[in-house]
């Protein structure tokens, strides 16, 4: 398995309730884990997270509060939004933003995505895109 350079770690509440809502819910793929630790790795198309649950000696800099992770969310780029929507559907998920054709200006050129956001049980936000390509910024 190959490691991202930059992997985001994410203190959740409850392991199992995470592991229900990012492998089964959402069609994650379990890495490895580490029970004892109540720790896990999970990628989804080359985007990785590790999850580990609350514990005394974790790396928090203040009291967590729901929702967690405020002011961000994970873009995960994906090669189609079928899939995450069928999940969706399927276990009657809640999207925190529905699907929605998005064009961002990179220099003199756009970047099209179909996007959507929600939130996993901890509240963080995760915006999954689906990419549609480019074209000339007509400013």
């Amino acid at each position: 398995m190959n490691f991202n350079k930059l992997t985001p770690e994410l203190l959740v509440s409850d392991i199992n309730q995470s592991n229900l809502f990012y492998i089964q819910y959402l069609g994650f793929t379990l890495e490895y884990e580490r029970k004892e630790d109540q720790f896990m790795l999970i990628s989804y198309e080359g985007s990785q997270f590790m999850l580990e649950q609350d514990h005394s000696e974790a790396w928090i800099t203040e009291v967590p509060v729901f929702p967690r992770g405020r002011g961000v969310n994970f873009q995960i780029e994906v090669s189609s939004l079928s899939t995450i929507i069928a999940k969706i559907k399927e276990y009657n998920l809640t999207y925190f933003k529905e699907l929605k054709e998005q064009w961002y200006r990179i220099n003199d050129q756009e970047e099209g995505v179909k996007e959507l956001l929600i939130q996993d049980p901890d509240g963080y936000l995760l915006r999954f895109q689906e990419y549609l390509g480019e074209r000339d910024y007509k400013g």
